[in-house]
């Protein structure tokens, strides 16, 4: 009976048992460079694409509001987190002027901020 072994042999592997490791082919050469990648038009939410105006100025005023109050949320943020850091209770407790450093504010500005920050915490201790 004639028997055809199609699948190359490999080399035992370093424990020289018949068990033998993966062979690792190299990488083909390319025989040609990829192409640049073109640059694409930038794309603000789809807006672009918007060829009825009324369209375009109710989905744009849509965003600019959501940016908005996306916006007025953060400073929110900002401040009560300025306001838990110059908490005198704290033992980490950071000046103002380290605050304004790190959140790039005046020093005016910050003391504002932990300001706003305390009321919007009492406020969130209140309604608890």
């Amino acid at each position: 009976m004639y028997m055809c072994e199609c699948e190359p042999k490999q080399a035992p592997g370093p424990g020289g048992g018949g068990a033998s490791a993966p062979r690792r082919l190299k990488p083909a050469p390319l025989l040609f460079e990829p192409p640049e990648a073109v640059a694409e038009a930038e794309h603000f939410f789809d807006l672009e694409s918007i060829e009825d105006p009324r369209e375009l100025l109710a989905r744009s005023t849509e965003l600019a509001l959501a940016f908005r109050a996306a916006a007025d949320r953060a400073v929110e943020f900002q401040a009560v987190a300025a306001a838990q850091l110059a908490d005198p209770r704290r033992f980490d407790r950071l000046p103002t002027a380290a605050i304004a450093e790190q959140a790039e504010w005046s020093e005016d500005y910050t003391r504002k901020m932990v300001e706003f920050g305390r009321e919007l915490l009492r406020g969130s201790r209140a309604a608890d």
